[in-house]
């Protein structure tokens, strides 16, 4: 299974400067098949992108997506309308969770990806306060038991679950590997629990929390762990592109 490496770009560029980015991207990457590498920019960049992106070396994500086809939603963007553009979609990161995302809503669009042939980035995570409490594992497993409550064996198998503890994101705070393992171990557990070995077997783990070059490494090595999810550095397209080869040498 390849290694899998997610960009997310947030409330950051617009269709110029994305464009120049992924350019800037797709000259220090070289296409090798044991890494899949996702931007997931602002919907915006998104269909300009898509008109001349390097699919060999780079697939296209988006940040959110709501779990309706289509309606009367204004200023929301469907799996629908994206559907042959994003390949993936990131569902339930903990800033959506912040602004009032519970895990019902977060299950409803999981399942709206699927529908749409877009595969989910399902983010789940504990909060500094549950981490000091003993409750990392607690949490994780409630958030994914509720988040895939309306997925078949068949479904979970396509899914990617990004582990990103809400309290390392974006703070310079690292996750140590002791910290990350038990908890991954945990998603996996629980996935096999609920679905047995066909969900499990094609079931890929992201780590995502202040991933940067330095420290990819330590966390791609880690049992159970396919892949990165990356926030800031995935807007500095040396960084980046470093991180990308971390995981094409491994």
């Amino acid at each position: 299974m390849a290694r899998l490496i997610v960009g997310n770009w947030k409330m950051n560029l617009n269709p110029g400067e994305a464009s120049l980015l992924v350019h800037q991207l797709e000259d220090k990457l070289d296409a090798k098949a044991n890494t899949e590498v996702v931007i997931c920019p602002p919907f915006i960049d998104i269909y300009p992108i898509s008109k001349d992106l390097d699919s060999k070396k780079l697939k296209l994500g988006s940040q959110n997506i709501h779990y309706l086809d289509e309606g009367a939603f204004t200023g929301e963007i469907s799996p629908a309308m994206l559907k042959g553009m994003a390949s993936y979609s990131i569902i339930g990161h903990s800033e959506r969770r912040a602004m009032g995302e519970d895990d019902k809503l977060i299950a409803k669009k999981v399942a709206a990806a699927l529908r749409n042939d877009i595969v989910p980035v399902l983010c789940v995570g504990e909060s500094l306060h549950d981490r000091e409490h003993g409750l990392s594992r607690k949490v994780v497993v409630d958030q994914l038991t509720a988040d895939l409550s309306q997925l078949t064996a068949g479904d979970v198998g396509q899914l990617v679950v990004a582990y990103e503890p809400v309290w390392a994101i974006g703070s310079g705070k690292f996750a140590t590997p002791d910290e990350v393992t038990p908890v991954v171990a945990s998603i996996r557990g629980t996935v096999e629990e609920l679905y047995g070995e066909e969900g499990a077997g094609g079931l890929r783990v992201l780590y995502g929390g202040s991933v940067a070059p330095d420290n990819a490494k330590a966390y791609l090595r880690l049992d159970g762990v396919d892949g990165l999810l990356v926030g800031g550095a995935s807007l500095n397209y040396e960084e980046f592109a470093q991180i990308v080869k971390v995981a094409q040498g491994l």
